[in-house]
């Protein structure tokens, strides 16, 4: 096969990787958080019923920003319900996933797992912009902010918080393009209604950074209009505009799943294209920033393995199982992120455990690593600093859906002791990719590792009963010569070569 090229030169970046590009997300739907990060009486919790195995997992992630307490959750969600005593909270209807809540880990809870993850792990708050409004947002941010001395504050030192939850990022709703969204609103609805909840958040605190809800996907029907709409309402009083997109493999047309990261990369190109046509309109300096805050591969389309009568407690949803497959693209998904950090400056991979996420758990029984957890825990080890402008000369191939896709999807990050990461992928499905980087000006004269995610079967995943069966494996022969890194990229592979 025809060698894939590319040029690394300092002088040539993309923008600075913000540590919240390493987000991810937990909602009250399934057992994301009830038997996954929650489950009082099982051998490894503590004290506040956090399983200490999963907080050790997600650590080893890299996890940072965590978005709560909602997806679609949020729209129906009452926050008082979910703090106070946790044997007076009310269980109560969730209409998005058809479940009953229990409100036993609420508010607090959440803001006492991010700090036992440590302080890397920020609070991202989605408040109810579906069948509540501006008085229950302002309500929420008083309790949670507060210091002390009004109702709300002191009822939260009454309820053991005496310290303010200190959150500074918040989302407007969620998906409220979405027909499937509890109290759905049209685009000038929506854009008056997160306007007038930005305004009087930010009379309380005017730093606050604020999220509006972008559209959920690229196909929707309402797709650019919508940003540009909420945006004309909204540009200067929010931060950032939200992203949301799944993919998945259908009809056996895995050449198309591979090159989904095209969709992406599209995606974000077209809407920063929109928010800055809107601030060139309204004359405005400002830029606006995207919130990636929903991504992953998502198996939508298959039927569930365990299917669950409605107004089940902690029922089992959208426990797809990853492949290497899935893991490769998953990691392509990453370096489309990477690939735009100038204005991506927020993503949460969706979500944390359990439902569609890289940590799976038994009640009772164990933790394990999902194939989709290596890339991610990688590049958020390997992946901080200044993003290099990485334009690749690859051999192409045909993909139904989105044309002739390049077979190399790259990027490189560089740290600040000048070291860099190349993150890779190959996306044949059956030959090897030699790899050639030419390293201008770069100082770089030794290959510290080069790992792969591949196997011979690419749809080996790893689950209860193999919990191991699929992990990076180192790479021999990568060298760096003459100011040229050569390396051999296996078929259908995620790989991080890190340079010294």
């Amino acid at each position: 096969m025809r060698t894939a090229r590319f040029a690394l030169d300092p002088a040539f970046t993309i923008g600075e990787v913000n540590p919240r590009l390493f987000g991810s997300f937990v909602e009250h739907l399934g057992r994301c958080v009830y038997t996954g990060i929650f489950e009082p009486g099982h051998p490894a919790a503590d004290s506040e019923g956090l399983r200490t195995d999963v907080l050790e997992l997600v650590r080893e992630l890299g996890v940072t920003a965590v978005r709560y307490p909602g997806g679609n959750f949020v729209s129906g969600y009452n926050w008082e319900d979910s703090v106070g005593p946790a044997e007076e909270r009310p269980r109560r209807l969730d209409l998005a996933w058809r479940s009953t809540e229990s409100n036993r880990f609420g508010l607090g809870e959440y803001i006492g797992f991010l700090k036992k993850i440590g302080p890397q792990a920020e609070p991202m708050m989605a408040v109810n912009l579906g069948t509540r409004g501006v008085a229950e947002a302002l309500a929420l941010q008083e309790y949670a902010n507060h210091p002390s001395g009004t109702a709300r504050s002191d009822l939260r030192i009454a309820h053991g918080d005496k310290d303010p939850f200190g959150i500074r990022l918040w989302c407007l709703g969620n998906e409220m393009d979405g027909p499937w969204q509890t109290g759905h609103k049209t685009a000038e609805e929506y854009g008056r209604l997160a306007a007038e909840t930005a305004r009087a958040m930010r009379q309380i605190d005017p730093d606050l950074e604020l999220v509006a809800c972008g559209s959920s996907g690229q196909g929707m029907p309402t797709f650019a209009e919508w940003e540009a709409t909420v945006l004309a309402e909204t540009y200067d009083l929010v931060d950032h505009i939200s992203l949301h997109a799944y993919y998945e493999e259908t009809d056996g047309d895995r050449d198309s799943f591979l090159a989904s990261a095209v969709d992406t990369e599209s995606f974000i190109e077209n809407v920063v294209a929109t928010c800055d046509h809107v601030g060139a309109r309204l004359k405005s300096t400002k830029r606006i920033n995207l919130s990636f805050d929903e991504w992953n591969v998502w198996y939508q389309s298959r039927p569930d393995p365990h299917p669950v009568e409605d107004w089940q407690e902690a029922p089992r949803l959208l426990e797809d199982v990853y492949s290497v497959t899935d893991a490769v693209v998953f990691g392509s998904l990453l370096i489309a992120l990477l690939r735009h950090a100038d204005r991506v400056t927020v993503a949460c991979l969706a979500q944390l455990v359990n439902v569609i996420a890289p940590i799976m758990t038994e009640p009772g029984g164990p933790a394990w690593r999902q194939t989709t957890f290596h890339p991610f825990a990688q590049a958020s080890a390997y992946g901080r600093g200044q993003v290099l402008d990485v334009r690749v000369d690859s051999p192409r191939y045909p993909t139904r859906k989105y044309g002739e896709a390049d077979l190399l999807h790259a990027t490189a990050v560089r740290a600040e002791d000048g070291s860099v990461s190349v993150f890779a992928v190959n996306r044949s499905q059956t030959e090897p990719l030699p790899l050639e980087v030419a390293l201008n000006r770069m100082g770089l004269t030794t290959v510290v590792e080069h790992s792969a995610l591949a196997d011979a079967d690419p749809d080996a995943a790893n689950t209860l009963h193999d919990q191991e069966r699929v992990t990076p494996h180192p790479v021999e022969g990568t060298t760096l010569r003459g100011g040229t890194l050569s390396a051999v990229l296996e078929p259908l592979s995620w790989n991080v070569i890190r340079l010294a």
